[in-house]
């Protein structure tokens, strides 16, 4: 039988006392949390104990006895250390000593109640309890070959974590109390830095308070009957700043939240959403200080109108060349005329639409650089709509061209079903047989030339403004895809990676210390941390875009057909 001693590492120097800690029947192992120094009563320590253990809800006891030969030359303290075992009865007793003037340790166990006690071999573990204390152990993402073994390792080491993090209470007595009882653990040097935490967490209930009654205020007037009026409603639904703005209000509303996280993975979310939303705050507070040094918005403003004329005198150029024979090809001169001259009109107006808005735009620019203060993602938001305005006339090309080119397809896939003698059943969602009459043939067969002949100069245009709103589709796809990743990204949890490792803990790896005959083994709990890509994996944030979830075949599929395309999907939004 092989017996697991698990020995914290910021004991070595510890007077001599009794172990403390908790035996793991199970796995025939014994964590061991703190040393009791002497002097003590016995019964002082079980009632400790037991309020800690009913405190805890961890089956805290006596396990053994702890001798530091280095401080204690007596050579009845061992005989005294054995007489404890009778006092707390715990089977086994473990007996641990420090040899003085070598690094060799002694560990040895006895059996008073056994009737055949056994030879047992036993095995020092050495841990950072701070560390152990401070981590959290995740379960392993990876399917492994035999899951049982694995889930079965991960059972047993979540066992001594969790005896390691429920021991709290214990922590708060140490040997500078001056209390009946003193304790030699990890917190011993360190509980005024937990007394400032304590402090902090009080100063910010007020403020969370505050906070919290603003934004039930903020969020009961958006929930209110004045947004769900049509304009209202509409550009709530459409504009992605609107989006933003919600998610964003979602988020303080969570982290400003007096409820406790009842769990470690909810803590951590608060963590990285109150670190997410800081850092947005912090670089659209430094884009907006940009942008009003050395009057970069009048700047802007003042380039905005020639990049539109430049863009307007561009798009005409195009039309001029699609209206004659566009690399030789030689189209329907009637309906290409009409079709250049329709989209002419709609360039003329939006130029005049520019130019009217013109006197107004630095004004504009001005407040909406006011915005960035609420955060980056809510600029980029604002930038993306601003795209979309200014590119509407070239959404209603688009808009007009896939509407025309989708009518001409769906009609001769019609009439070709009339030449093969079917037809499309829309009750039973099927292609039945049909016999048609002369008339019909003939109707049809006039129709199909037609809509075929037509059908290349429709397909031009189409294809032109397909480009088109795709450029602008990847554009705003980029922006969307910046401010997806500055929402969902767990800034917290990486740092807490790169710079605290041991606090996301993937498993244990153990160092061997000293093997010697006649001597017990002494390992080393060394604590792996999770890589990078589980820790984004594990702790990345909901968003309220998600990726368009159509294929690359069925978006050929669409644009082969004509249906529209959109730049970005939000749950729960029905797409035309």
């Amino acid at each position: 039988m092989v017996l697991k001693v698990f020995f914290p590492s910021c004991c070595f120097s510890a007077e001599s006392g009794i172990l403390v800690g908790r035996w793991i029947s199970e796995q025939s192992s014994a964590v061991v949390l703190a040393v009791v120094h002497f002097p003590f009563i016995p019964l002082q320590v079980k009632q400790y104990l037991s309020e800690v253990q009913r405190v805890t809800k961890v089956k805290v006891s006596v396990l053994g006895s702890w001798s530091n030969s280095k401080q204690e030359k007596e050579e009845s303290l061992s005989e005294f250390l054995e007489d404890l075992g009778t006092i707390f009865s715990h089977e086994p007793w473990i007996q641990i000593s420090r040899e003085g003037g070598s690094n060799f340790w002694s560990c040895s166990t006895l059996q008073k109640h056994s009737n055949n006690p056994k030879e047992e071999e036993i095995i020092l573990v050495y841990y950072d309890q701070r560390k152990v204390m401070l981590s959290h152990l995740h379960p392993p993402l990876d399917t492994a070959p035999s899951p049982d073994h694995r889930a079965g390792d991960a059972s047993k080491l979540s066992a001594i974590f969790d005896t390691v993090a429920n021991s709290k209470i214990l922590f708060m007595t140490d040997r500078y109390d001056d209390g009946p009882i003193k304790l030699t653990h990890w917190q011993s040097d360190g509980i005024e830095a937990s007394i400032i935490v304590e402090l902090m967490k009080q100063a910010s209930v007020p403020a969370c308070m505050l906070l919290t009654c603003l934004l039930s205020l903020v969020s009961g007037i958006c929930k209110s009957r004045v947004m769900n009026f049509w304009p209202l409603s509409f550009l709530w639904s459409k504009l992605s700043t609107c989006e933003q703005l919600g998610h964003r209000l979602q988020h303080l509303q969570l982290i400003s939240s007096n409820k406790k996280a009842p769990n470690q993975t909810q803590l951590m979310r608060k963590a990285n959403i109150f670190v997410s939303l800081l850092l947005d705050v912090a670089l659209g507070i430094l884009l907006m200080s940009w942008l009003y040094r050395k009057n970069r918005i009048g700047h802007l403003a003042d380039t905005l109108i020639p990049v539109a004329d430049h863009v307007a005198e561009e798009l005409q150029e195009l039309l001029q060349w699609l209206m004659g024979a566009p690399a030789g090809l030689k189209m329907n001169r009637a309906l290409d005329q009409v079709l250049g001259r329709f989209f002419l009109y709609h360039i003329h107006l939006w130029i005049s639409y520019i130019h009217l808005l013109s006197p107004f735009i630095e004004m504009i620019l001005w407040y909406v650089g006011l915005s960035a203060c609420l955060g980056l993602t809510v600029a980029l938001c604002i930038l993306s709509d601003i795209i979309a305005l200014l590119t509407f006339h070239i959404y209603c090309f688009y808009v007009y061209g896939a509407r025309l080119y989708c009518l001409k397809i769906y009609g001769l896939s019609s009439l070709w079903r009339l030449f093969r003698g079917k037809k499309w059943n829309v009750l039973r969602q099927r292609v039945d047989s049909c016999s048609y009459d002369l008339d019909q043939l003939f109707i049809g067969t006039l129709l199909f030339t037609i809509l075929l002949f037509l059908l290349p100069t429709t397909a031009l245009y189409y294809l032109v403004f397909t480009l088109l709103r795709l450029l602008v589709v990847i554009v705003q796809g980029l922006i969307h895809l910046l401010v997806d990743l500055m929402n969902s990204l767990p800034l917290y949890s990486l740092l807490l990676r790169l710079c605290r490792s041991y606090r996301l803990a993937a498993g244990v790896k153990f160092r061997v210390l000293e093997q010697q005959d006649g001597k017990p083994l002494r390992l080393l709990m060394q604590i792996n941390p999770l890589s990078y890509g589980s820790v984004v994996h594990t702790y990345r944030l909901p968003t309220y875009s998600c990726y368009p979830k159509d294929s690359w075949t069925s978006l050929c599929k669409k644009l082969f057909l004509g249906e529209l395309i959109y730049p970005w999907k939000h749950k729960g939004e029905k797409q035309d």
